[in-house]
């Protein structure tokens, strides 16, 4: 999961309950949801064919994010199953009820409906089940509200919350954006210097304490 972390997008959704610092909720968006990421590799772990010589391997696409696991799904099971209410086949029976003493398991049969109502909870299409080249795959499909992200859609995204701190307080300064977004300081100076140039907001020097600092010109929040 931590790895998960380190290589996915996430974008930031930000609720303002007043024209401060203080009155912001931050959020994060993961262009998959974690929980959904965990239970597929909780699966993985504990129904894989053990004997089989594979590795597990999760790959990530441009379109989308895969799990495969060694071993195709025991019989009676389809993959066609896995999208409502089933039973239980457990290949590794130990392991599973080892996981499930430990929580990471919650009921049997399912992992796979909570896969996807988690990515329908999450605005993504139901991931897919198949039995491929001796394994099990879930496939994960990319959301559109990571396709195509770059600095300059973060900038956009984070324009008008930046205008109503600075309703509020003023000003805001290059910290305090940061504070807002959650972006890095480089990361930061380029959206900063991407809203300036489209005129979002006026870039006017220098105060006590806080360096350069940025004001929304008046009438673009909430446009």
């Amino acid at each position: 999961m931590q790895r998960f972390r380190q290589v996915l997008n996430a974008r930031y959704d930000i609720k303002v309950e007043e024209a401060t610092l203080e009155g912001l909720q931050r959020k994060e968006v993961w262009e998959h949801p974690l929980d959904a990421l965990r239970e597929a590799v909780v699966n993985a772990l504990v129904h894989r064919d053990y004997t089989h010589p594979a590795d597990i391997q999760i790959r990530l696409e441009e379109d989308g994010l895969q799990v495969w696991s060694p071993g195709e799904l025991p019989p009676p099971l389809r993959p066609e199953d896995l999208r409502g209410p089933h039973c239980s086949v457990p290949r590794n029976p130990l392991l599973a009820q080892a996981f499930h003493f430990a929580g990471l398991i919650k009921r049997w049969g399912t992992g796979t409906t909570r896969i996807i109502e988690l990515s329908r909870s999450h605005g993504l299409p139901e991931p897919e089940f198949q039995n491929q080249q001796g394994g099990f795959l879930v496939m994960f499909a990319k959301s559109p509200l990571h396709a195509g992200a770059s600095p300059g859609n973060g900038a956009e995204r984070t324009a008008d919350q930046s205008g109503a701190v600075c309703e509020g307080a003023g000003c805001i300064a290059d910290k305090e954006y940061r504070q807002l977004t959650g972006v890095s300081k480089r990361t930061a100076s380029g959206e900063l210097s991407e809203l300036t140039g489209k005129g979002i907001f006026t870039k006017i020097g220098c105060q006590r304490g806080r360096g350069t600092v940025y004001r929304a010109p008046i009438g673009h929040i909430g446009q």
